[in-house]
């Protein structure tokens, strides 16, 4: 598995690409069943809720302070029909395969909704 690329648009088409192949995403879930939140670095009154198209580069951002969380997928129909819809209301961002330093690709719900429909048309 290569680690995510400093390239967002490059992984953004892996997330999609991948997603669809695997048929899942892949968030971060603590031992309370919250899943994992950052304040967004482009708005500070948005949090930005990240997403990872596989389970080993969610599991490499699972220690130190973030040691509670563990990998937890959500299949991808369930994904683009009720999570992306529902963070777009809650006014929740979408982190895009970050890196382990949770640098990465903040994104609209919908538009990443929008992204993932061009690539099933």
């Amino acid at each position: 598995m290569d680690p995510v690329s400093d390239d967002m648009q490059e992984n953004l088409d892996r997330l999609i690409v991948e997603c669809l192949e695997n048929g899942c995403v892949w968030g971060l879930q603590d031992t309370s069943d919250n899943w994992a939140l950052v304040g967004s670095t482009e708005n500070d009154s948005i949090d930005v809720m990240p997403f990872w198209s596989d389970q080993r580069l969610a599991q490499a951002l699972c220690s130190g302070d973030w040691d509670i969380y563990r990998p937890v997928a959500i299949e991808l129909e369930e994904f683009l029909d009720d999570w992306l819809p529902g963070m777009h209301t809650d006014v929740l961002m979408v982190g895009v395969n970050w890196n382990e330093a949770l640098e990465g690709q903040e994104m609209e719900p919908l538009d990443l909704l929008e992204e993932f429909e061009s690539e099933l048309d």
